[in-house]
């Protein structure tokens, strides 16, 4: 099993805390996103992968008409309703869990509480979506004891109204999307209009590494959310000035953004070609895949990096300076931040053979350019999405 020594930490750490076995078991895992920054709330398309690190879930009916659940590594326990729950002002990564039970006793009311324990490896902060890890394992969890039925979509609307209604950031569905959809060695291409979910072979030549500089990451301070706003601004511009229907800035060419970007306010403008370039940078991307040309993908990772800098401004000087060494080190086919940005962690892409010489390069040239800050590098294994166990 992957990741077996948490979800034997979990095992006994819930017996210990409960008295009794847990009934059912779930297990999400964190996510990549490989190209396709901001994208999904634009209704466009991404490419991501399911990681070898995730979160467990461990659930068992209780008698007490309420829901307990623990967090495993901090051993601290929260209590909340079974019907009218809100948000918590305190142990705040409750609220992940709280708002995705709230949003399936919406699909079939609880009758029973429960006592849950949640445990994982996925590192928070950094950018890999410790918290879609989270909101999935719950639902995986609670859907196995409480005979739910929900497919893969419903389940990340869930989640993804988690994040809304009690965690307070305005996300998209790219984060539980991959957190369900993962497959061994796969990337995970997504059309977040239609959300027609593909996976695509990498083949055995190409590899991924996080590299994590240790810049803080956070979504939920009003950075994420302006430029969500900002696109949504823009994208009713475009509806206005262009002569074809434009529901979300997937409807809208870079030709057209350069034709009429100019009657947009200019931060808005810059805001909005960023996830404008990143569809056309997807839709070109699966071409190359699909011929093999995996160098001329790389470059897409590094040109959607610069268009996260300059025009979405979502990176930090620790991300760059990772990009920036990663250009000239052996075996390297491109890199870009990962995920919401803001700090968080770079993805590179990698011959495979090459992996283990690139990754000390690049913690070794960080710690030189940086005066001796670390930069940890982890090879990323493209893994099953969300299961029970």
């Amino acid at each position: 099993m992957l990741n077996q020594a948490v979800y034997d930490e979990l095992i006994a750490k819930f017996e210990a805390t409960y008295g009794k076995k847990p009934q059912v078991v779930s297990y999400a895992p964190g996510r990549i996103e490989v190209l396709g920054n901001h994208t999904d709330y634009n209704e466009g398309y991404v490419f991501s992968t399911a990681i070898n690190y995730g979160t467990f879930f461990a659930i068992v009916p209780n008698d007490l008409g309420v829901n307990r659940v623990t967090a495993g590594d901090l051993m601290h326990t929260v209590t909340f309703p079974l019907e009218g729950a809100k948000p918590v002002t305190e142990d705040t990564w409750a609220n992940y869990v709280i708002g995705t039970v709230a949003g399936l006793a919406k699909i079939k009311p609880q009758t029973a509480g429960f006592d849950g324990m949640f445990l994982g490896n996925v590192p928070m902060g950094f950018g890999l979506s410790s918290s879609a890890a989270l909101e999935m394992c719950t639902a995986k969890a609670v859907c196995g004891l409480y005979g739910i039925e929900a497919d893969n979509v419903t389940l990340a609307k869930v989640g993804q109204a988690a994040e809304h209604d009690y965690a307070g950031c305005s996300c998209g569905l790219l984060d539980q999307i991959s957190s369900l959809c993962g497959a061994y060695g796969k990337l995970v291409k997504t059309d977040f209009r239609t959300l027609k979910v593909e996976t695509v072979d990498m083949g055995p030549n190409v590899c991924f590494l996080m590299c994590n500089p240790h810049a803080k990451h956070a979504l939920v301070d009003g950075q994420y959310n302006s430029r969500r706003k900002a696109c949504e601004e823009a994208a009713a511009y475009f509806a206005k000035v262009l002569s074809h229907p434009v529901r979300a800035l997937r409807d809208v060419s870079m030709a057209e953004w350069e034709a009429y970007s100019n009657g947009l306010d200019e931060v808005v403008a810059k805001r909005a070609a960023h996830p404008i370039g990143e569809d056309e940078r997807v839709l070109k991307g699966a071409k190359l895949l699909a011929a093999g040309d995996l160098a001329a993908f790389g470059q897409l990772l590094f040109d959607s990096h610069e268009s996260s800098r300059v025009m979405f401004e979502n990176s930090c000087k620790e991300l760059d300076d990772v990009v920036e060494i990663t250009k000239s080190v052996p075996g390297v086919l491109g890199a870009r931040l990962s995920g919401g940005g803001f700090g968080g962690s770079v993805v590179v892409m990698v011959n495979a053979r090459d992996a283990e010489t690139a990754a000390q390069a690049i913690a070794s040239a960080y710690a030189k350019k940086t005066g001796g800050a670390p930069c940890e590098v982890s090879r990323i294994q493209p893994s099953q999405g969300a299961c029970l166990v």
